[in-house]
């Protein structure tokens, strides 16, 4: 039997992880990403019944403007949307109850998300710096994934260290 686990309220830590997985479910999974999906070419295209045009067009302003590998969409990079689409859409619904009510069932799946994650950001960032679709604005678009590196290295620490890491442990 698992130990109780701390409130909510007592795991800011968690919180902060618990809003990081909803921003990445409601807005960049499915919207920016599945724009990224819906539409090839992003200089030829319909809008699609979702996401709304406004959001395309947002989504198309930023990588013009910023990351050119977002508008370029090669193979390589389709790949890492379809990952984020099958597979990391559902981890955030699991994760986020999961993480909400302290369920140390999530603790595995969230090492092997935030492992996978990171990986792709770092090939991502590394196109950014030195590949076909470099970054003309290289720190914007570093500042703009930090999220993307600095919490899959929150709950990869948080969740490798502890075998219940929803439980306060003895100092």
């Amino acid at each position: 039997m698992q130990p109780a686990s701390l409130p909510l309220s007592k795991r800011p830590i968690d919180i902060a992880i618990i809003i990081f997985f909803a921003i990445n479910l409601f807005f960049i999974t499915y919207i920016v990403d599945l724009e990224q999906l819906v539409i090839a070419n992003a200089d030829n295209f319909q809008y699609p019944i979702w996401p709304p045009a406004k959001l395309v067009d947002l989504v198309h302003w930023y990588g013009h403007n910023f990351d050119p590998v977002l508008i370029a969409r090669p193979a390589w990079w389709r790949a890492t949307i379809w990952i984020d689409s099958l597979f990391f859409g559902p981890f955030y619904v699991f994760a986020i109850y999961a993480f909400a009510k302290g369920f140390k069932w999530i603790r595995l799946i969230s090492i092997v998300w935030a492992s996978v994650m990171l990986t792709n950001v770092s090939i991502i960032l590394f196109e950014e710096v030195l590949g076909e679709h470099a970054s003309p604005q290289l720190m914007r678009v570093f500042l703009s994934n930090a999220a993307w590196v600095i919490f899959p290295l929150i709950v990869l620490v948080r969740m490798w260290r502890d075998e219940n890491p929803f439980v306060r442990t003895k100092a």
